[in-house]
């Protein structure tokens, strides 16, 4: 393993070792800042709880990740071949992802029905993650070079020929850089969506937060927030992978 892989590991080692010796050296109650070790013992004891619910983030986290992707490569193929649509409706897009996920989430909640979190949480996660998608399929469409469309168009290639053999290939790469801001905000909308819904019906893991702030259980609250930083590693991780892989 080379320096570069264990710098990271060493220095989270460190700051563990420094937490721990730290809180108890000055005695911080446990419900200000546990130490390490008490957050290790929560996710033990609570594990069989906070695993579940995880699970379930992660499961609405990825099916917005999907959605997103569909729907924001759908419009810039639409706004790359209709400028004027994307002239008319682009800054509308920007408008929505600059107006905050928790002003927006009553408004989502009431019109899917408080009887259907779920759906809300989908739409408001959908709604955060769609345009880092949209924007980076419309710069990769629009990156297309002109002596290569030249070149297709003089040997007459169909629409879809052109798209699928050049305009896709070289979009690849912004939509790639976008998909993997994507992952982490559609993460972060379902958490957002979760907290704002105010509900434990969905039993994700935003709702076990809340269930512990109200405790006062400081520990399995750093747990959860441990889980969701794993899942966020992991999402980033494997979208490296495919990345990789597709420029090899």
């Amino acid at each position: 393993m080379s320096r570069i892989d264990i710098a990271p590991i060493l220095a989270g080692l460190v700051m563990l070792a420094l937490w721990e010796g730290l809180t108890r050296f000055f005695e911080v109650p446990t419900v200000i800042l546990p130490p390490p070790s008490a957050i290790g013992a929560a996710l033990v004891e609570r594990g069989p709880l906070l695993l579940p619910a995880a699970g379930v983030t992660m499961g609405l986290a990825l099916t917005a990740l999907a959605i997103s992707i569909g729907l924001g490569t759908l419009i810039a193929v639409v706004f790359a071949r209709v400028p004027l649509l994307e002239r008319s409706l682009g800054p509308y897009a920007l408008v929505l992802q600059a107006t905050p996920i928790v002003a927006i989430a009553p408004l989502v909640i009431i019109w899917t029905g408080i009887e259907n979190p779920r759906r809300a949480i989908l739409i408001l996660a959908v709604i955060v993650a769609v345009f880092p998608v949209l924007t980076s399929a419309l710069a990769g469409l629009k990156a297309v070079d002109p002596g290569l469309d030249r070149l297709f168009r003089l040997h007459k290639a169909s629409s879809t020929q052109r798209f699928l053999r050049l305009e896709l290939p070289t979009a690849a790469p912004f939509l790639l850089a976008g998909i993997k801001t994507a992952a982490g905000l559609s993460l972060v909308g379902v958490v957002v969506a979760e907290f704002v819904a105010g509900t434990g019906a969905t039993g994700g893991l935003s709702w076990r937060l809340v269930e512990a702030g109200n405790r006062l259980e400081t520990a399995t609250m750093f747990a959860a927030l441990f889980l969701l930083a794993l899942m966020g590693l992991v999402l980033n991780a494997v979208l490296a992978l495919i990345e990789k892989r597709i420029r090899a």
